[in-house]
């Protein structure tokens, strides 16, 4: 049988069945998906492949999902560090904002996330920003999958002056994208604190006539809850259910303040949490509750959030200190064990994105979604279990290649469809103009 590509590696680890590990396998492509998943011996007599990928040191994962990230925002990592959250938002990042953000910046940002993201594993981020058609055009540019915020907040910027104006430009960029393959569109009301009752419940309408998600920053800092009970006479977990927008669809980034009937009542009407745990550590926001999350039967996924509070766009980082945090929170070894963050790196940040039949696991039928990481390093070895070795060891250096719907986007380290070079020298002098308007706002 011909098919387009046949990758052979020493370990298929393809989180869906849980805890299941091929050994000496070969995962069969072909028209973007995956055809079969076979023993090699058996794959090198059924099929003709036009390209064969031999990965005899790697582990082959379903490419990661970076559940929640603002990808621009990467052109303003280490801008203003170890702050907390209202001095690094009203000091630094609004001011450079107000300065900067633009479609150039969207450009030369997301593309510049994009690729570290690329070289890092990541096969699709959910993003949220302003100018997401600008981000979408270079995600597609790139050939990397995507979830385009389309965002709301009741304040003005370069992109619209309301909250009406930001939801009809995201309907019509929502319209636009419609029959691209690799791009999604989500709501990403910016915080129940920025975004107005009327507003809320206009997205809550639309979403559910269009059949898109809701993606939203909530409990991020104990100040977010202090407001709610100060403004609103209620949590703001609370107002949300009351507006009616909490369900299987919504998707609730941070939660760091949460109680126990907060929880219970997470787990009744369904929906995600996006975990960004290393940005939460860096701005003191607090700590997502994640073994009681799951334990509930909560779908928690992981997100890196932006570069500008993490400061990277690592997933295996993520990983790594989600299930180590989560052990310390909950005063428990076994919680979140090495698989189990694997699947809030994978598949359970495309359920919660509402892809997961298209991606997050290495199926049969699903895209060919798909990072190869070398385990043969020192840094990996000796090596008794490939998936503990990945989560609590292994590093985005080790990712070799990368696959999107099939097409090869990292081949040996080496980006196949940016320039990366170019992405540098756009970079440098980003770095000029936003080093010399801090001085000025510091000043």
């Amino acid at each position: 049988m011909n098919i387009d590509t046949l990758i052979t590696a020493r370990w298929i680890i393809p989180v869906e069945p849980d805890d299941r590990i091929w050994e000496q396998h070969a995962l069969a492509v072909s028209a973007g998906k995956i055809v079969d998943i076979l023993p090699q011996r058996e794959a090198n007599e059924k099929y003709r492949a036009a390209e064969i990928v031999n990965l005899d040191q790697h582990a082959l994962i379903p490419g990661f999902v970076n559940a929640h990230t603002h990808a621009a925002m990467s052109l303003m990592r280490g801008v203003a560090d170890d702050l907390p959250l209202m001095e690094w938002l009203h000091r630094y990042i609004w001011p450079l904002e107000r300065q900067w953000m633009g479609a150039a910046f969207v450009r030369d940002g997301t593309e510049l996330a994009i690729a570290e993201m690329i070289r890092g594993g990541i096969t699709c981020f959910n993003d949220m920003y302003f100018f997401p058609e600008v981000a979408a055009n270079q995600a597609l540019k790139a050939g990397i999958r995507a979830c385009i915020g389309l965002i709301v907040v009741d304040f003005p910027s370069a992109w619209a002056d309301n909250a009406n104006a930001y939801i009809d430009k995201g309907l019509a960029l929502h319209e636009t994208l419609s029959e691209q393959p690799l791009i999604r569109t989500i709501f990403a009301p910016h915080a129940p604190y920025s975004v107005s009752g009327d507003a809320l419940l206009r997205v809550r309408q639309l979403a559910g006539e269009l059949g898109l998600p809701v993606h939203m920053h909530v409990h991020e800092t104990q100040d977010e809850v202090d407001q709610g009970l100060e403004r609103y006479r209620m949590r703001p977990l609370r107002r949300l259910q009351q507006l009616g927008l909490l369900g299987p669809s919504f998707i609730a980034v941070h939660m760091t303040q949460l109680l126990d009937a907060e929880i219970d009542r997470l787990a009744d009407v369904g929906g995600s949490v996006v975990h960004c745990p290393e940005s939460n550590l860096k701005l003191a926001s607090g700590f997502c509750p994640v073994a009681k999350l799951l334990d509930a039967g909560i779908n928690v996924a992981l997100g890196t959030d932006s570069a500008a509070s993490n400061n990277d766009l690592d997933m295996l980082g993520e990983m790594k200190t989600a299930a180590l945090l989560a052990k310390g929170v909950a005063g428990n070894a076994a919680a979140v064990p090495a698989h189990t963050a694997l699947r809030m790196a994978t598949l359970n940040g495309a359920k919660g994105l509402g892809i997961d039949a298209e991606t997050g696991s290495l199926s049969v039928g699903k895209a060919a979604d798909i990072t190869a990481i070398r385990l043969d390093t020192l840094e990996t070895q000796p090596l008794f279990e490939p998936v503990s070795q990945i989560v609590y060891a292994a590093n985005r250096d080790q990712v070799s290649d990368v696959w999107v719907a099939g097409r090869r986007l990292l081949k040996s380290r080496e980006l196949m469809t940016l320039d990366q070079a170019a992405i540098q020298e756009k970079t440098s002098a980003w770095c000029a103009r936003l080093n010399n308007t801090k001085q000025d706002t510091a000043a």
